[in-house]
């Protein structure tokens, strides 16, 4: 828009009268700078994408970048021409040894064991040529030195500076050129920062790119933070998921170990499926003592907010969203279990909006302080505390219908969705507050064989938390119920499959083996290159985050390796102190810390109802492994009109076990290997296999002999 103004102002005008001048404007097309501006886009979009212009020039950081990678070269220059120019005249000299001495001509005679019949040709060649070495030096010197009398001692400069370009070139050929000699090389470093050769090479060794592929480097190397980080494509049909996977060979091919090589696909609009990220520490990433929590330094939190959980290694901060979420953390014990699932607690404690239930069935001191803050608190491993956090999910349950019942009588701009939002969880007449329930140890409850009876059913108290958290993790979070649970058994006996499939985030610390591992992350993680039985023993609190929504390491990362905070108990005291303050202030201390611990009044048949039990829903059978591996793997391709053969040989590579180990197992589970053909590259193949209609039949077999006539009977397999 222009303006004209209708008269000019006095040049001693005051500012309020230039404040209250009138002016009179109008407006006008500015098409031609419109035109401009949408030119210098299409310019500026083709720099950005052309791959006519070298990489350097593409941003800021880059250049920048690359101008330190010229200042670094030039200085480093003439050391490197100095070394360069030795190397080559090494070769010289041993290509000049090799054929004074006829070596070529000896080692041919004496494969042929004619040495003696040819040793006197030989001493004469290697007489001419010592006679034609030296008639060509006399006579270059004789030429060089009549030069320098008539032309001065620059040609003496000359003849030297075209000499050692010479040997200069010749030094940089590679070992096992013509004249080099292969020798023992010293320890590997990452000299791939300065040469990315280097990292072509270490992609063939690791079998991730063929002989004759090469990658395309997309930002140089550069220095972020202690380590070095570099952006590559691969060539076509290659996968960043393969890379991913097969992370420790490229480390080794790296020459460093694993917990130092970070590897991410390039995702969004920058990244396709072979554009692939590295990262690589100068040293254990993870061997620094570990950094206090965040959130001793803020006075209170927004639950709203994610939680400042832990650091990867390349010491970014990636904190956990919780709200409309659940937590699985599994590990073994004396790895930083609990200390992780107190981090996740910190945040809400520091919230004075929200209602805590916290049942530690560790029966220590690690969540003794939460009782100042908690509305119900519970330590404890006997068969009475199970059926007091019985008690508690029921109330819970029943907490969760009434939020869902009052939704619905709620306007659209109160409640535009049937979700909770911040200002209904801080709307104290609603009375629906962010409830997040802690459950530590919890195989325990899972475990207990306490009889119950729900609406004429008999099943154990076990079984009914079970029903009761699968309940909660499907439904709870949009009303606002955040359900966290850790354990140190992570195994298929332990944690339901059906319970495990609805908790959104999962955090695995180190377990025993991939199957543990796979149990709390997922099913075949393992095989996409996230494994927490490979964390090192001496790692505390280094775990594999699979998060359930956007954080701060990105929206689309599937999992990423990370290092808690550390809170002990001194600091979980301050919290737990600090968060009773603020709930004392705003009014919101309720049940047990407000020493109001009464049992809550429950409706177990209603309840029951809702839930449903284990009984009333013929509750779906663990599957054994491999072969629940084995039907994860083959997904749709199980349902009849999928596939119809399976190699053994896929299936061995795909989930990475023994052969013959797996194929006993296999036949005990009703799977009997078969020959079958199959398409390659080279034509038609005969293997050895399984076909998925006896897959199937396993299974349905197995789902059958589990119940028979309504009761439940133990499989021989």
């Amino acid at each position: 828009m222009n303006a004209r103004e209708g008269g000019s102002l006095p040049v001693q005008a005051s500012a309020r009268e230039v404040v209250n001048a009138v002016l009179d404007g109008e407006f006008v097309n500015d098409e031609p700078s419109a035109r401009r501006m949408a030119w210098a886009r299409r310019v500026a979009d083709w720099w950005r994408r052309s791959p006519r212009v070298p990489v350097g020039l593409k941003s800021r950081r880059l250049e920048v970048q690359a101008v330190k990678d010229g200042v670094v070269a030039v200085l480093r220059s003439p050391l490197r021409f100095a070394r360069a120019v030795v190397r080559g005249l090494v070769v010289a000299v041993r290509w000049w040894r090799s054929r004074v001495r006829v070596a070529d001509y000896r080692a041919a005679a004496e494969q042929s064991e004619k040495l003696a019949d040819k040793f006197a040709d030989i001493r004469a060649l290697g007489l001419f040529r010592w006679k034609v070495t030296g008639a060509l030096v006399a006579t270059t010197a004789v030429g060089v030195g009549v030069l320098d009398l008539l032309y001065g001692h620059r040609v003496l400069w000359s003849c030297g500076t075209v000499v050692a370009a010479g040997l200069a070139l010749l030094g940089r050929r590679k070992d096992g050129s013509p004249g080099r000699k292969p020798v023992l090389s010293g320890p590997r470093t990452l000299t791939w920062t300065m040469d990315p050769q280097v990292l072509v090479d270490a992609f063939r060794d690791a079998k991730l790119i063929g002989k004759d592929e090469t990658l395309r480097l997309v930002e140089r190397a550069t220095r972020q933070g202690d380590g070095w980080a570099v952006t590559v494509d691969l060539p076509a049909t290659r996968k960043a998921a393969d890379v991913i996977k097969h992370r420790e060979a490229l480390a080794s091919a790296l020459a460093v170990d694993e917990v130092q090589l970070v590897v991410e696909r390039v995702r969004g609009n920058g990244g396709h499926a072979g554009r692939v990220a590295l990262w690589v520490a100068d040293e254990d990433p993870y061997s620094a003592p570990p950094e206090r929590t965040p959130l001793l330094a803020v006075e209170r939190w927004d639950a709203w907010r994610p939680v400042p959980f832990r650091r990867d290694a390349r010491q970014r901060r990636v904190d956990l969203p919780l709200v409309w979420t659940s937590l699985l953390v599994g590990a073994i014990p004396r790895q930083g279990k609990t200390f992780a699932a107190r981090l996740a607690a910190a945040g809400l404690v520091l919230d004075p909006f929200t209602r805590l239930y916290v049942a530690d069935f560790k029966a220590g001191k690690d969540w003794h302080a939460a009782a100042q803050v908690a509305h119900r608190f519970m330590a404890g491993d006997e068969p009475q505390h199970v059926l007091t956090l019985v008690d508690w999910l029921v109330e819970l349950v029943a907490e969760v219908q009434g939020r869902y019942r009052r939704m619905r009588e709620l306007d659209d701009e109160v409640c535009p969705e049937s979700k909770i939002t911040p200002a209904m969880s801080r709307d104290r007449s609603l009375d629906m507050p962010i409830t997040a329930i802690f459950v530590d140890e919890v195989q325990v409850p899972l475990e207990d064989r306490t009889p119950l009876e729900v609406q004429g059913k008999k099943l154990t108290a076990g079984e009914y938390v079970g029903e009761l958290l699968t309940w909660l993790a499907r439904k709870g979070p949009a009303a606002g119920i955040v359900l966290v649970v850790a354990t140190q058994r992570p195994d298929s006996r332990t944690i339901p499959s059906n319970l495990r499939a609805v908790l959104g985030s999962r955090f695995a610390l180190r377990v025993m083996d991939w199957r543990d591992s796979n149990i709390v992350l997922g099913e075949q993680m393992n095989t996409r290159g996230y494994d927490s039985s490979r964390l090192l023993a001496g790692h505390k609190g280094v775990g594999i985050l699979r998060p359930d929504g956007e954080t701060t390491a990105g929206a689309d990362v599937l999992a990423v390796t990370v290092r808690t905070y550390y809170m002990p108990n001194e600091d979980w005291r301050t919290i737990c102190t600090r968060g009773r303050a603020l709930r004392e202030a705003e009014g919101t201390l309720t049940g047990h810390a407000a020493g109001q611990d009464t049992r809550p009044m429950l409706d177990h048949a209603a309840v029951a109802r809702a839930v449903g039990t284990v009984a009333e829903r013929a509750e779906e059978p663990e599957v054994p492994e491999p072969l629940a591996s084995v039907v994860a793997y083959l997904g749709d391709d199980l349902e009849p009109g999928g596939r119809e053969f399976v190699p053994t040989a896929e299936l061995v590579a795909a989930l990475e076990v023994e052969p013959t180990a797996f194929g006993l197992r296999m036949g005990e589970l009703g799977c009997r290997p078969t020959r079958g053909r199959i398409t390659t590259d080279n034509g038609v193949k005969q293997v050895r296999g399984y076909l998925v209609a006896d897959i199937r039949a396993a299974l349905t077999a197995l789902r059958e002999s589990t119940v028979v006539d309504g009761e439940v009977v133990e499989d021989d397999t």
